[in-house]
């Protein structure tokens, strides 16, 4: 499990239904962010993982993806053969309508200058979507609990949001579960 702890997944198919249950509840809660204030358009997800979040966007929606794990890359390739990867640096300005960032920016050091191209990606009206855990006492033993190290967050998703803060503005917050802050979901548009 070590090799794919950066991911999702465990969190997904965790045997702790509660542990599994506040990771579905994080994607489904980033998806109604999307319907509610995206517009129409092309979806980039940043650290796509298994590319979970493919199978909740609307039907014919262009989906791509940036994603360094070579073991997820194939697996989110076979089953999404109509996604297309990205590289940070590859990614077309003001083209998308919609970036997601979920569980995925705290595990970077750069995470200012990935932001900045993250932003350069979106189109006038696009939204950035997040996610990521707050790292508080709460949540690392839940964590220690659920039998995640967590070595490999870089920062938390306060301090992420005060980066992105600086480029976007915020749309609309939730913490999970149930306004218990373990999770920040948060939806970010371009400033007027």
């Amino acid at each position: 499990m070590e090799t794919i702890e950066e991911t999702c997944v465990p969190s997904y198919l965790h045997n702790n239904l509660l542990a599994a249950s506040v990771a579905w509840w994080r994607l489904f809660a980033s998806e109604s962010l999307y319907r509610k204030y995206a517009p129409p358009g092309e979806v980039l997800d940043f650290g796509a993982a298994s590319g979970e979040l493919a199978h909740l966007l609307p039907s014919g929606i262009t989906y791509d993806f940036v994603e360094a794990d070579e073991n997820m890359v194939r697996f989110l390739q076979r089953a999404h053969p109509e996604a297309a990867r990205r590289s940070l640096e590859s990614l077309p300005p003001r083209h998308y309508a919609a970036v997601f960032a979920l569980d995925s920016l705290e595990h970077n050091d750069n995470v200012a200058s990935i932001v900045d191209l993250l932003v350069e990606a979106l189109c006038a009206d696009g939204v950035m979507i997040l996610s990521g855990p707050t790292e508080n006492l709460l949540y690392k033993i839940g964590r220690r609990i659920a039998g995640f190290s967590g070595h490999y967050h870089k920062t938390t998703i306060v301090d992420i949001e005060k980066i992105v803060a600086k480029r976007l503005s915020l749309e609309r917050r939730r913490i999970l579960p149930l306004g218990v802050p373990l999770f920040s979901i948060s939806c970010w548009r371009k400033k007027a």
